[in-house]
């Protein structure tokens, strides 16, 4: 089996909890794991991260501090990705599970067949029913506190959903891994990568990067990580501090770990244009010039 490896910010410790279990769930026993914190980190939140950490795989393969800048997130998987030696790596932020449509191992016995040294993701973002940004309790769990599952990275902030889920130590990914510099993912279905990412304390945390990078403190390649929180800002505040979970345009459906969603192998359900290059959702009309 693969190892996994993962660059983890200032999280809940109850979030690494839950993925770790989901990992290893799926046969997974080797961690390689990252931590960065800003400086504004609480040495609290700090602590209590990296004892939970500790306790349940071990310590931390690297810990840095700083600012966000735009590559410390890629930089820091590559020194993991070296540290987890040849092979075949899992690749998932701490917000992202992955929901294989097939064992694993055989999933990339497939990649392997056909040549193919990643396997391909698609972001499936997950949020509560009624849209609001609320905490969540380990007890009850991410499918009940987050049920419904849509596209809001695609088709509202206008971000590539694409991920590489898996890849070989000798596959070159981009910056946040949503591709391969080598290759486009051949696998099929697509991996569903459930995105919990729309939690309490997203919010401060999309203002802190869009004052950061536009200020110049966190150093940007380009204005789409400020543009993509600006878009997610200014959609809460026009909908009474609630993602709009009827947009039929962002096609939020009723969704489970474990449960790959209606349809999913069907190309055309998934909007990854941008990724992949296969045709829109039916069924929806999109908005002029997207």
């Amino acid at each position: 089996m693969p190892s996994l490896v993962s660059v983890i910010g200032p999280v809940e410790p109850d979030l690494l909890r839950a993925f770790i279990d989901h990992y290893r769930g799926h046969g997974i026993r080797e961690f390689f794991l990252g931590f960065h914190f800003t400086d504004q980190a609480s040495s609290e939140v700090r602590d209590r991260l990296l004892r939970t950490c500790e306790e349940l795989v071990g310590p931390p393969v690297i810990i840095s501090q700083g600012p966000w800048h735009e590559t410390v997130h890629s930089e820091l998987r590559d020194h993991l990705r070296v540290r987890a030696g040849v092979g075949w790596h899992v690749i998932a932020d701490i917000d992202e599970f992955h929901d294989y449509p097939a064992p694993l191992d055989e999933i990339i016995d497939g990649a392997e067949e056909q040549n193919s040294a990643i396997v391909g993701g698609i972001l499936f973002d997950r949020v509560a029913r009624d849209g609001s940004l609320g905490p969540w309790s380990l007890g009850a769990g991410l499918d009940k506190a987050f049920p419904l599952g849509g596209f809001l990275t695609a088709r509202l902030l206008g971000g590539n959903p694409g991920k590489v889920v898996a890849a070989h130590s000798s596959a070159r990914l981009s910056l946040g891994s949503h591709r391969c510099l080598d290759e486009a993912p051949t696998n099929r279905p697509i991996v569903p990568v459930h995105h919990f990412k729309w939690r309490a304390g997203i919010l401060e945390d999309l203002r802190r990067r869009v004052v950061n990078h536009t200020s110049g403190a966190w150093r940007e390649n380009g204005p789409w990580i400020r543009n993509e929180a600006t878009k997610l800002l200014d959609h809460i505040e026009g909908n009474f501090g609630r993602i709009d979970v009827t947009d039929p345009i962002l096609a939020f459906r009723p969704a489970c770990l474990g449960d790959l969603p209606e349809g999913w192998d069907n190309d055309t359900l998934i909007p990854i244009e941008r990724a992949l290059g296969v045709a829109p959702l039916k069924g929806v009309t999109r908005a002029s010039g997207e």
